[in-house]
């Protein structure tokens, strides 16, 4: 099973920029996207069903905001929409398909660059999401969320760590909270597991001011989350950087688990 996540930076942009075609030749089985910024009129047949796959979406209220989706080649049995609270619904970030015991998410963790409102409700949906995913860790089935979190976890995540330190995305509240999600709540960083010493070859995301891209002075803020039963399964982990179609990376990971499987479990540990 192939998964890649990518922030797009805007679907309509990502497309002029050759996303699709290269996207059809990487034989995924999962694709989640983020910060579609688009609505729904807005999105042409290619987007909403571009090759062998079919997209499923959570899209923003606000016109050219957020946004999440995921394309598959096989139905899912369930397409979840949103985490039951209006104020981050309303922003489309959660989008879940379920595959037997196995559920994929698409996660767009809100950002807190723009002010201090918007570290704040940042903080608010830590609050909130922490204890769901301390739920989802003990349910019997598997999960995996994959997507753009705007946190960089340690310092060997992002290359200029000292000069970020008070900076959103790499706040010490930031990285405790992280340091919960894959200690206590028991889920895995699984491209971390597969590369523990990777730094440079492992960022997803540089900034458009200055020579972020052409220095590589970037950040690792997109993940791939598991419960350890599909989280030992993965085998391989990579970030394509030959194109760019956004201000992000896609994040490639392969698994040995086959969707085409229907209801097989993937292994508790």
């Amino acid at each position: 099973m192939r998964v890649i996540t990518i922030n797009l930076n805007g679907i309509r942009a990502a497309a002029r920029k050759g996303f699709f075609a290269w996207m059809s030749r990487q034989k995924a089985d999962l694709i989640c996207l983020q910060e579609l910024r688009v609505k729904e009129e807005q999105m042409t047949a290619q987007m909403k069903a571009p090759g062998r796959y079919q997209g499923y979406f959570h899209l923003a209220e606000r016109p050219g905001y957020s946004g999440v989706g995921i394309y598959v080649q096989r139905e899912p049995d369930r397409v979840v929409q949103g985490l039951g609270w209006p104020d981050i619904d309303a922003e489309g970030r959660f989008l879940q398909v379920d595959y037997g015991n196995l559920s994929v998410v698409s996660l767009y963790l809100p950002s807190g660059s723009s002010s201090e409102e918007r570290q704040q409700i940042k903080f608010g949906f830590m609050d909130r999401f922490l204890p769901w995913l301390k739920a989802k860790a003990k349910e019997d089935r598997e999960y995996l969320i994959c997507g753009d979190w705007n946190i960089a976890h340690r310092n060997i995540d992002l290359k200029n760590w000292r000069g970020n330190q008070k900076n959103s995305g790499f706040l010490p509240e930031e990285r405790a909270w992280m340091d919960q999600v894959f200690g206590e709540a028991g889920w895995w960083d699984t491209h971390r597991r597969l590369q523990p010493e990777a730094t440079g070859e492992a960022y997803t995301w540089w900034s458009n001011r200055g020579q972020a891209w052409a220095n590589n002075t970037g950040w690792r803020i997109d993940y791939q989350v598991a419960t350890p039963g599909i989280g030992a399964l993965a085998r391989q982990a990579s970030v394509y950087k030959r194109k760019r179609f956004s201000d992000h990376a896609p994040l490639i990971l392969d698994y040995d688990h086959d969707l085409s499987g229907g209801n097989g479990k993937p292994p508790r540990p």
